[in-house]
């Protein structure tokens, strides 16, 4: 039966949306003050770019990488809507933790509640994209797949600025910051608590402690579904080329723009806006299917911005826009490959699918630190070769899902209207 607007699972959609941007805001504001108290401590200059640049993104980053596979048996055995309210409580236990740290000044014991709570994240994540096919019909996924692309994107944006908002504000009495969690997280609460009421999917699994074990099993289930494979290969890219280049551009911005920090910031926001506003774009134009045919087009927007990026002498507007284009074409690369990947597995192995890809993206990501620390004790190559390399890697990422999928070409050709579309 078609939805309409006033559907309950509409509703508890849009519930689950408030629920998420609450979370990844504050995982991402914690993270930002974090960073700011260190710069603010009396450290040595080489203690504070160990705390700054590896330890801080370490601790947000590496709970993904441990704990995405409990997270996909959770998203499995029980209700997802469970889930997602059971680490809401918990997450108020450790904002009072984090409140506490923040109140006797102890930034160690601050870290450890950013890492406790990037835990709840990495538990929550395969629950939240699971819920997605749950509480949407399959002609609104990829619509969905833009919404919740689009609010962790301006999520991450705001909780920059909300950062450093709060370590300015109540520098020296920093027991307010933790009050400011805690009332976000009673708000995420209160919004978890309207997602419709799902069942369990699978609610006899067993949870095997050899988590290594479980994760190739999962590896195993999705090589045998070519576009699955596809479609975690494709994100698992996206976010190592994130990664990459969110580093670059803080250099590029330094060491070939010399701009300061400001225009730097916006120069990460624009990109991250893109993403967001082409994630919303692709999700409205997809209309009532997952379309697959974007996911070349973006690829091939990503590797035309980034090899135009690498130009010499480009003045600051003008990466602004590139940057922005890049960002648009990685959202319509990305909401189709999302949209499959909670699409394909069945229903009783859907958690554990997404917990496996949220795993192996998240293992770029945490590679990201250890790289730019390396770079600032080594030195680096010019920003803009790394560009230059990025669109190199777009393009045999190209091939590479081309080999693993022929069909998405004559999809591009389809969406694209370069000839018209087959009928089945």
């Amino acid at each position: 039966m078609p939805q309409t607007p006033n559907s309950p699972r509409l509703f508890g959609f849009w519930a689950l949306i408030a629920a998420q941007f609450q979370g990844a805001f504050s995982d991402n504001v914690l993270k930002w003050l974090v960073s700011f108290l260190v710069l603010e401590a009396a450290f040595s200059k080489d203690r504070r770019d160990l705390w700054f640049v590896v330890i801080v993104p370490l601790l947000f980053a590496v709970p993904f990488l441990l704990f995405s596979i409990p997270g996909g048996y959770f998203a499995d055995k029980y209700s997802k809507r469970s889930v997602t309210i059971g680490t809401k409580l918990f997450e108020l236990l450790i904002m009072s933790f984090v409140t506490f740290a923040l109140a006797i000044n102890r930034l160690d014991l601050a870290a450890a509640g950013l890492f406790l709570e990037s835990t709840l994240g990495a538990i929550f994540g395969p629950s939240k994209y699971g819920l997605l096919p749950e509480l949407l019909p399959e002609q609104k996924l990829s619509w969905g797949n833009g919404i919740i692309e689009l609010t962790t994107l301006l999520s991450a944006i705001i909780a920059a600025l909300a950062g450093a908002f709060l370590a300015r504000t109540f520098h020296g009495r920093q027991f307010w910051s933790g009050i400011v969690f805690l009332t976000l997280t009673v708000l995420g609460l209160l919004a978890s608590l309207g997602i419709s009421k799902v069942p369990a999917a699978n609610p006899s699994l067993k949870f095997d402690w050899n988590v290594p074990g479980e994760f190739f099993r999962e590896l195993g289930r999705i090589r045998r579904d070519s576009v699955l494979s596809m479609a975690v290969v494709a994100n698992t890219f996206f976010w190592f080329l994130g990664s990459l280049l969110l580093l670059n551009i803080v250099l590029y911005a330094t060491d070939v723009l010399h701009v300061d920090e400001t225009k730097s910031s916006y120069l990460l926001a624009s990109l991250s806006l893109g993403i967001g506003v082409g994630s919303f774009l692709a999700g409205l134009v997809s209309k009532k299917r997952i379309e697959t045919g974007m996911v070349l087009p973006g690829l091939l927007g990503i590797f035309l911005m980034a090899a135009l990026l690498c130009r010499p002498n480009l003045g600051y507007l003008t990466v602004l826009i590139q940057l922005a284009l890049l960002g648009l074409a990685s959202g319509f690369y990305v909401v189709p490959v999302n949209a499959l990947i909670q699409h394909r597995p069945k229903p009783e192995e859907k958690g554990r699918t997404i917990a496996a890809a949220n795993l192996l993206s998240f293992v770029g990501v945490a590679l990201q630190p250890i790289a730019q620390y390396a770079m600032l004790r080594l030195g680096h190559p010019d920003p803009s070769r790394i560009f230059l390399i990025s669109a190199v890697m777009a393009a045999i990422m190209g091939l590479v899902l081309l080999r693993m999928l022929p069909e998405l070409f004559p999809q591009a050709l389809d969406w694209t209207h370069l000839r018209p579309r087959s009928t089945l």
